[in-house]
């Protein structure tokens, strides 16, 4: 059966459907619907009360001691069937180990000024048929790991610390959803419908996020922990520069109306032309080809974390996701990335193609080696070269300037 699951090669909505949507100030949040509801894949939120967590990355072909730090709130637990039989949400069910973990850390509140949790591995198994991963972090990590290891030859441009550790530490900073301005409130006050699995989120008309669950009752318990995921620089900004959206009118022409009937298919086709149009928002997210890697395969479904093809001139967007061996996406959360984040991944990814040869890579950008130090030097990653190269890189743009 593992042999079926296949990596997604674009996102889509099959099995899905389009609300109409709901709009408060900035936000517009869009319902997703799913027609066929199992229950043979649940998801279950794990909370966690530490300001820290520290999660070791050991085994996956990192530098040893690698670590990957944030701000955790919680973790998602997968559960699955593999014959396809309903399975039930564990709830706020608690092992031992959990609660004597839990209970240590109540004792050691107040002896410090912050906590901090270690986990081992993004995605771990916990039982024959249940694994813990951490939302959303899992598609970051990967993100700040791409293309890490830096300089696999000894090029003379590079400083010794680009070719004795790569990159060395990279990251990446993001905004809480409790930062973005009216997002709380509109969570609060808007209708969830009795299909309801997931939404996508807008702010001032741009995708902030997606977010798909397996199952209505999944995303009821799951709905507030929008506000706990985080959201980058664009968002933030967007939520206090604009305090409304772009009006969009859709109507039934009454003229048409003759019968309750007609009524009837006037509605549907609005919906219908509504959903389309909203579906048409997230195009920059939908159907378009994925960079993504295998992380777990549970039976018939297949998590796995994912990156746009790197467009600087697009948005670009890292997520995750769980499909079923049918292609349908069972689990989804997605961020959306700065235009200086796709720009730093973007660099490093064409370097990484042409062997972290400089003046290949500036062959390959149509532009100069001079140009590209200058613009590796912008996107922070300066200390990766030869101080006297950054030097020469910048006399020779003025001197081009002065002519």
């Amino acid at each position: 059966m593992a042999a079926k699951n296949k990596l997604l090669q674009e996102l889509g909505l099959r099995g899905l459907s389009i609300a109409p949507s709901q709009v408060r100030g900035a936000i517009r949040i869009v319902p997703l619907l799913r027609k066929n509801v199992r229950y043979d894949l649940r998801l279950e939120r794990r909370a966690y009360n530490e300001d820290l967590t520290i999660v070791s990355l050991e085994g996956q072909m990192l530098e040893e001691g690698m670590k990957y730090i944030s701000y955790v709130p919680h973790g998602l637990v997968l559960s699955w069937s593999n014959d396809g039989s309903a399975i039930a949400a564990m709830g706020a069910q608690m092992k031992e180990g959990q609660m004597k973990s839990d209970a240590q850390s109540s004792r050691n509140e107040g002896k410090k000024f912050a906590s901090a949790r270690v986990l081992h591995r993004m995605a771990k198994r916990e039982d024959k048929n249940r694994l813990r991963f951490l939302p959303l972090h899992l598609a970051m990590e990967g993100f700040l790991a791409s293309f890490f290891s830096g300089p696999s030859i000894a090029w003379s441009e590079y400083s010794q610390e680009a070719l004795s550790h790569g990159l060395g530490s990279r990251w990446e900073m993001s905004f809480g959803g409790r930062a973005i301005s009216g997002f709380e409130d509109a969570l609060r006050v808007f209708e969830i419908h009795e299909k309801q699995v997931g939404v996508l989120v807008f702010v001032a008309e741009a995708l902030a996020s997606a977010f798909v669950l397996p199952t209505p009752e999944d995303y009821r318990a799951l709905h507030q922990s929008l506000l706990e995921d985080f959201y980058g620089e664009l968002i933030f900004q967007y939520a206090l520069m604009y305090d409304t959206n772009y009006p969009m009118d859709v109507s039934v022409d009454e003229e048409l109306i003759n019968n309750v009937a007609d009524l009837r298919e006037a509605v549907e086709k609005m919906r219908m032309h509504w959903a389309e149009f909203q579906g048409f928002m997230a195009a920059n997210l939908l159907q378009r080809p994925l960079q993504n890697k295998r992380v777990y395969t549970a039976g018939r479904f297949l998590l796995q974390r994912f990156m746009t093809d790197l467009d600087p001139k697009q948005e670009n967007h890292i997520g995750e996701a769980i499909a079923r061996d049918s292609g349908e996406i069972e689990y989804l959360k997605t961020y959306r990335l700065s235009a200086a984040q796709t720009k730093r991944v973007y660099l490093l990814s064409k370097l990484s193609e042409s062997d972290w040869n400089l003046e290949a890579t500036a062959s390959k950008l149509f532009t100069s080696k001079d140009e590209l130090v200058i613009r590796l030097e912008r996107a922070g990653f300066g200390y990766l070269l030869k101080q006297n190269l950054l030097e020469i890189a910048q006399k020779n743009r003025k001197k081009r300037r002065r002519n």
